[in-house]
């Protein structure tokens, strides 16, 4: 199993930045990625990493102001928010892949952290 726990939420402004980390136990993991689910929405993925590799990929909405980054020695994803708007608050949630395929946007993840709350206000 992996466990996977995320720290860093909090509440900003419109254009001000959070950096969201995820520390990942268990299993080894090939891809993670990070998601966020917003009040009456369904959850997607907003950028992926591959574990080995470290090749990224994001959403079209947070592309040129977000970076997905790993550090394989700690065992952490982080998510680094820039330029936030409103409109990116929502819970997002680490995700982690243990099988092989692809490390895209779309891909299927089977592990999941409990959550952290971010809030952008306008």
């Amino acid at each position: 199993q992996v466990q996977l726990s995320e720290s860093g939420g909090g509440s900003v402004e419109a254009g001000g930045s959070l950096r969201l980390s995820c520390a990942a136990s268990g299993e080894a993991r090939r891809c993670m990625a990070w998601f966020r689910q917003a009040p009456g929405k369904e959850r997607e993925a907003v950028a992926t990493i591959t574990i080995a590799g470290g090749w990224t990929n994001y959403a079209d909405s947070v592309k040129g102001r977000w970076k997905i980054s790993r550090n394989n020695t700690d065992n952490t994803v982080d998510l680094q928010m820039n330029l936030l708007k409103p409109d990116d608050s929502g819970l997002y949630f680490c995700a982690a892949k243990r099988t092989t395929g692809h490390c895209y946007i779309g891909a299927v993840f089977d592990a999941w952290g409990q959550g952290t709350q971010v809030i952008v206000s306008s």
